[in-house]
């Protein structure tokens, strides 16, 4: 199992409305990728106060990495990725991504 997880520090530009449709619309490709096996998002609740700027993320969980590859090159993801990147402060800078193996 693996675990991609996404951090992002959306511009002020953009509401909430529109920070979450991209995210929702990045989870209905679940239904889309054989191995793309679970979606989360939602706002950073930061309780300990070390990633203010990050202030909402998600976590998308695949069978292996070969279904990560799946997502990678979905043409959906390719353009959500995209709108992602144009919503962010400083672009593909103020997105934070790690890839963990939950084995």
């Amino acid at each position: 199992m693996l675990a991609h997880c996404v951090f992002l520090n959306f511009s002020d530009a953009y509401d909430a409305e529109a920070r979450m449709a991209v995210l929702r619309g990045l989870g209905e490709l679940v239904d889309q990728i054989d191995g793309m096996v679970g979606f989360h998002y939602g706002p950073n609740l930061d309780f300990e106060n070390k990633t203010p700027d990050h202030k909402d993320g998600f976590i998308v969980m695949f069978r292996d990495r070969e279904a990560h590859l799946k997502y990678e090159q979905h043409p959906r993801h390719v353009e959500l990725g995209g709108q992602l990147v144009d919503m962010c402060v400083g672009g593909a800078d103020g997105i934070l991504v790690y890839d963990i193996s939950c084995e």
